[in-house]
């Protein structure tokens, strides 16, 4: 069974920066995509950003320039590194991963982020 766990949520000031980390397990040739969603309260789940496993990335518009996107294929895990942080940003970040470009994604748990002064 494919597992898919986020790490690196928390508490951060307007302008700050925030790592998030996903690992996922249970595949044994990997993930064709990973990335990340997120949603905020009472709004729907958004694509932040994903990354095929030969490093095509895309990202919601919302973010790009201030987010990036990397992934380490070994451990099939995945970073998305957060700066610039704006109050727009608070939301649940949850990480997803797809063996194959017809399987259905993993879900994670999701990770708290919220940025606040």
């Amino acid at each position: 069974q494919v597992q898919v766990v986020e790490s690196g949520g928390g508490l951060v000031q307007p302008g700050g920066s925030l790592r998030l980390s996903c690992a996922a397990s249970g595949s044994v040739f990997g993930f064709y995509v990973m990335g990340w969603y997120r949603q905020a309260p009472g709004k729907q789940r958004e694509l932040v950003a994903t990354m095929t496993s030969s490093g095509s990335a895309n990202y919601a518009d919302s973010v790009k320039g201030r987010f990036t996107i990397s992934r380490d294929n070994v451990k099939n895990t995945v970073y998305l590194q957060m700066n610039s942080l704006k109050p727009e940003d608070t939301a649940v970040y949850y990480c997803n991963a797809r063996q194959t470009s017809v399987s259905n994604p993993s879900w994670g748990q999701g990770t708290q982020v919220t940025v606040s002064s």
